[in-house]
């Protein structure tokens, strides 16, 4: 059992002072006592905040990040085409490669804040589209870099059956494709044992409406009955619109909510090109939107209507996605100053109660973040779950001179990596210097892999 001194520790409610929490050989919190007065601890930390759930991962897209930008003066530059370098690397990772990508990845997510992570996995079968012998080979890779690492996760397999409406996939999609429903749910039997297995989460998924067939939701959600969180992307790209339009007459959101029963359990990712009957029917079923807007800015996807849907009281987190940018502060500045730019109007994120918006913030992020994780909490620091939090650096000038009330806000809006001293998760220290022992296997996977990007 150890013991940690905080001087100031965020909760729910806002900051407590002076706190001890301990915790058991496994980092689980077994007790936290306030206004503690004694001597007794092993550690102490000035500030502490919680560990940032990232709420959307595709693990080996790391490993494309910075390489797509050199666009060509005389061709389009867009989604689709970044699409199609990706789709190229995605054929050329062994298992090997894959599970020291995640370790770097995670690794490097781990320093810069993030101590959950849901990875939404397709790279499902080797290279010639052929189940592997073992057809949870490529989750199981990430569940042991996760595990390596220190990083808590949620599997998430996705379910991936045809190229777009009613189309059959594409060659460049062969290791992402299951044949049937029936197929994929034996993946997830095989997935829960090994998350099982690594003490880690599950959750299920569809890639998009567009890449699996209408009743193949309805086979999921009859299989799931909401035991798992159940996530999927929807409306990214004005194309997925209008091809949705084509094909059902219907929006995607629109289309998914009339036919299908959603509710508080589905995770929509992006959600980008929504009108205000989506907005609303997103809200009044309490779904969860997972934004990523560091890869929506950087893939061009467009702004995500977050005053709308603010106004609805809808729920939503974040998540890096293709890993372009790895600091939740980043990802949260870029959502609100987009706002701010579009409606000229500085306050973002505010309700009836408060328009603190760094509290507003991190009890969104963590908590709908944490729901998208499969796991519900009650608090930031609680009995029973792990102890992960961040050890802010309370020497830098503008957090020391920080006021509590605006403490938050200056951790948020003027953060980076500096203000991070340690990340703990289950109560050990990653530290900001973990990752340097995971880079020569990186450099040598990349090596391989470079001139395939």
């Amino acid at each position: 059992m150890k013991k940690f001194f905080f001087k100031k520790i965020l909760q729910k409610n806002g900051w407590n002072f002076n706190t001890r929490i301990s915790i058991n050989n496994e980092g689980i919190v077994s007790e936290i006592e306030e206004n503690y007065n004694g001597s007794e601890y092993d550690e102490t930390i000035s500030i502490a905040i919680p560990g940032i759930p990232n709420a959307h991962s595709h693990a080996f897209q790391y490993a494309m990040a910075g390489a797509t930008e050199n666009h060509l003066v005389n061709s389009n530059s867009d989604f689709w085409s970044w699409r199609k370098n990706m789709y190229h690397l995605a054929l050329n990772i062994d298992p090997d490669d894959f599970q020291n990508i995640a370790i770097m990845l995670y690794s490097e997510m781990l320093a810069n804040g993030y101590t959950h992570v849901a990875e939404f996995h397709y790279l499902h079968h080797d290279k010639d589209g052929q189940q592997y012998s073992d057809i949870s080979e490529m989750g199981e890779r990430v569940l042991l870099a996760a595990q390596e690492v220190g990083i808590d996760i949620t599997l998430v397999p996705v379910f991936y059956n045809q190229g777009n409406f009613n189309t059959k996939h594409h060659k460049e999609q062969k290791r992402f494709i299951h044949k049937n429903s029936e197929n994929y749910l034996q993946l997830i039997e095989s997935s829960q044992a090994k998350c099982t297995k690594y003490n880690s989460k599950l959750g299920i998924g569809v890639h998009s409406i567009r890449a699996v067939k209408d009743f193949m939701i309805t086979d999921l959600n009859n299989f799931n009955q909401n035991k798992y969180p159940f996530h999927l992307h929807i409306s990214e790209q004005l194309k997925e619109v209008n091809d949705c339009i084509n094909h059902y007459n219907q929006r995607p959101v629109e289309w998914l909510y009339n036919n299908f029963k959603i509710d508080e359990n589905h995770h929509l990712v992006h959600a980008t090109h929504l009108n205000k009957t989506e907005v609303d029917l997103i809200s009044k079923n309490n779904s969860n939107v997972i934004l990523c807007p560091t890869t929506e800015g950087n893939l061009a996807d467009g702004f995500f209507d977050f005053r709308e849907y603010k106004n609805k009281s809808g729920n939503w987190c974040i998540g890096s996605d293709s890993h372009i940018g790895l600091s939740p502060f980043e990802e949260i500045k870029l959502l609100d100053y987009g706002q701010r730019l579009q409606t000229n109007s500085r306050k973002t994120f505010y309700n009836k109660q408060t328009g603190n918006a760094g509290h507003l913030v991190i009890n969104s992020i963590f908590f709908n973040g944490m729901k998208a994780m499969g796991i519900n909490r009650d608090d930031f620091f609680e009995k029973k779950h792990p102890l992960n939090f961040l050890d802010i650096n309370e020497s830098l000038p503008l957090i020391f001179n920080a006021s509590t009330e605006n403490l938050l806000n200056t951790i948020f809006y003027t953060g980076d990596i500096r203000y991070i001293k340690n990340t703990y998760s289950k109560g050990v220290k990653r530290g900001v210097n973990g990752t340097e022992k995971y880079v020569k296997n990186y450099n040598l996977t990349m090596s391989k892999l470079r001139e395939k990007i």
